[in-house]
């Protein structure tokens, strides 16, 4: 991962971004699993676009190829290093980093800046779809009709997530802390 690209505030933008995405987890699950627990799919998720708009959002605000992906990576060394809720070693490099990387390669192979609602709604349901794929694959390993209602959920709530990450955008816009010639 080359950083060279960004400035010293981009990063501790998107340093900002994946630790409250990390900071939101244990409020949001618990409140998932409610719904989640008796349908027996797993309750990442639904909670999952609930807390993985800040990889979206960083993306957003950074527009940059790579942001997506070192704010996911991000997140995944502070789960690591921290143990926090969601660690599973090694393999969260690549559970929570994934997600990032699916944004940033979406917005690459169709050559879109991420700035309206549909690019943000599309992002939401990329990232979350690929975190609970990555989840379901290498830790549930469930049968294929709970598969696909726990991925039916992650586009839902993946797409919800990504109209709050558009919302916050906007907001953050109009303050000016942040504008398209900082980042």
């Amino acid at each position: 991962m080359n950083l060279k690209g960004f400035t010293v505030f981009e990063l501790i933008l998107m340093a900002l971004l994946a630790s409250i995405g990390i900071a939101a987890k244990p409020v949001v699950v618990p409140l998932a699993h409610m719904i989640t627990v008796p349908l027996g799919i797993p309750g990442g998720a639904i909670a999952g676009g609930l807390y993985m708009f800040w990889i979206v959002l960083a993306r957003g605000l950074v527009k940059k190829n790579g942001a997506a992906t070192i704010t996911a990576f991000t997140q995944a060394i502070i789960v690591m290093v921290t143990g926090f809720m969601g660690s599973h070693g090694l393999l969260s490099i690549v559970t929570y980093t994934l997600p990032g990387i699916v944004v940033d390669l979406y917005l690459l192979i169709f050559r879109r800046p991420l700035k309206t609602s549909l690019d943000f709604f599309v992002a939401g349901i990329l990232a979350n779809m690929a975190g609970a794929y990555m989840t379901i694959i290498v830790f549930f390993r469930l049968p294929l009709i709970p598969m696909l209602t726990s991925l039916s959920g992650a586009v839902i709530s993946g797409g919800l997530g990504g109209i709050i990450a558009y919302r916050l955008y906007l907001s953050i816009m109009k303050t000016g802390v942040v504008t398209s010639d900082e980042v």
